[in-house]
């Protein structure tokens, strides 16, 4: 049964469906658990969530306990866009807790590491 427009001005109902909504070109989902993953280096593991036509591209970036880049992550070509969603993340000068949002311009540096373990979500707008 097809569902009824939403008249201007409210909102559709929680329980409404818009299968349409999956069929928009480049609409896109994607589930941790089943995206595809790498270790980057020992207790760091990078899963991609989406990469974009013109080089954009989104992760999540799990962390173990104690472990840490084992040199500078310098932001190249652009910039990175960080959302700590658990744990703590330590960017080389300080501690950010879960829910702390962050962005290193291009060009910039730090050194990822947690002593807790962190889960962050990584944006690249630039690729």
């Amino acid at each position: 049964m097809p569902s009824k427009p939403t008249p201007a001005g409210t909102q559709p109902s929680p329980g409404a469906s818009h299968p349409e909504i999956l069929a928009q070109p480049g609409y896109t989902a994607a589930h941790v658990d089943e995206a595809e993953g790498r270790e980057l280096f020992p207790g760091i593991r990078l899963r991609t969530l989406w990469t974009g036509r013109t080089g954009a591209h989104a992760h999540v970036l799990e962390m173990a306990p104690g472990t840490s880049w084992p040199h500078r992550d310098v932001h190249q070509p652009g910039p990175e866009e960080v959302y700590v969603v658990a744990g703590t993340f330590h960017d080389g000068a300080t501690d950010h807790p879960a829910g702390t949002f962050l962005h290193a311009p291009a060009g910039s540096w730090h050194v990822p590491g947690t002593t807790t373990g962190c889960t962050l979500f990584l944006f690249y707008p630039e690729g």
